[in-house]
């Protein structure tokens, strides 16, 4: 554990701990996505915000393609739920939000990622419900020559948050697994970061 925050720390520098997070806000937020668990060898992402906070981990001690996966916060709460569901052709996985005592209603998911059929590259489509029964669409791509970059857009096209490599502050491309998350202003960065975790399980990725 202590060589795992050791790594953490050269990913970005002086990683702390917030003391209250927000996950809405409204100016466009920059994350530091880490592709790698801070549990010695569990598989799962830590995630940064431009301050060095560490907001999200995803701590998978099962081996990848498990059937459950957690979000959770930088205490180890669980923010979110994936359960993979089978088809005969297409991944798909349905999301739910957990509650204070990390408990979720597996009646009601709160949005549900499937594969879509694309030759250029990978793609994903996302339905978000909202509690009034209301439901957004969300459309996940990046293409074949790097999974290291993906875009998540709305269902009009607009752009909400895209990922790519990481650059250190002298324009030095870091590697694969250290990426660069912006999301648009007024977004529940939670749940892109949850859809973004479904996504790179979708790919086998994580």
């Amino acid at each position: 554990m202590r060589k795992e925050r050791k790594m953490a720390n050269k990913v970005h520098p002086q990683a702390l701990i917030p003391s209250a997070p927000c996950y809405f806000t409204s100016k466009q937020e920059t994350f530091t996505i880490w592709m790698k668990s801070l549990v010695l060898s569990g598989k799962g992402c830590t995630v940064f915000d431009s301050d060095g906070h560490v907001v999200y981990r995803v701590d998978n001690y099962n081996c990848k393609d498990s059937n459950q996966v957690h979000l959770m916060d930088f205490k180890g709460h669980v923010l979110f739920t994936f359960f993979k569901k089978k088809f005969k052709l297409l991944d798909c996985w349905d999301g739910y939000r957990a509650s204070g005592n990390d408990e979720i209603d597996r009646k009601k998911p709160g949005f549900q990622v499937r594969r879509k059929f694309r030759l250029s590259g990978h793609a994903c489509r996302a339905v978000v419900r909202s509690d009034q029964n209301q439901s957004r669409q969300y459309s996940i791509e990046s293409n074949w020559t790097s999974k290291s970059t993906c875009r998540i857009a709305d269902k009009a096209g607009v752009l909400i948050a895209e990922v790519k490599r990481k650059q250190s502050e002298n324009g030095v491309v870091l590697g694969e697994d250290v990426l660069t998350m912006v999301v648009e202003p007024s977004m529940d960065h939670s749940l892109i970061m949850a859809l973004l975790v479904v996504y790179n399980l979708i790919i086998s990725r994580m």
